[in-house]
């Protein structure tokens, strides 16, 4: 079965067949591409001065893939040889296990980087994903999406980190 681009589930995540994926996907009569950049997210075992256990991630399915469509396309308009693809876990994620994975291909590193950089930070606005934090005197929400997938003030935020 192929690797979708976008997707969210509750099944480890694999980034080299992602980038894998996202190659084949870009990839054109003339073999253009140069560069596949990864970012991939990971669970860390310290937040804010707690020593963390492990996470919980929930989110509203069928509207994070939207927002995945969403930024996609967006990265699109401004890098049009860039290809990307993002998948994002959900449910009880370990201490060093990947939460989120994005990749790019496109003729140029310095495309795929940004496509990439801004794949994650529009991620973090817009997509309906919450995550739990566990630590060793209870738990905590932390704040998801916050921004209006309309708001263009958040897209130019995501854009000047993606080409800082």
């Amino acid at each position: 079965m192929p690797c979708p681009l976008l997707a969210i589930g509750a099944i480890p995540l694999d980034a080299g067949m992602l980038a894998a994926a996202v190659q084949a996907a870009a990839r054109t009569a003339d073999a253009s591409d140069g560069a596949v950049a990864t970012f991939v997210g990971l669970v860390r075992d310290r937040n804010l001065g707690r020593t963390v256990q492990y996470l919980v991630y929930e989110a509203y399915e069928p509207l994070a893939i939207r927002s995945f469509e969403r930024i996609a396309a967006e990265a699109a308009e401004r890098w049009a040889s860039a290809r990307l693809g993002i998948h994002h876990r959900i449910g009880r994620i370990e201490i060093g296990e990947a939460s989120i994975a994005i990749a790019s291909a496109s003729p140029h590193r310095g495309e795929a980087f940004a496509a990439c950089r801004y794949a994650i930070e529009r991620v973090k606005q817009i997509a309906p994903i919450w995550k739990k934090e566990y630590f060793d005197t209870g738990d905590v929400w932390i704040e998801g999406a916050v921004a209006d997938p309309q708001d263009a003030a958040a897209r130019q935020e995501a854009l000047r980190r993606a080409c800082a």
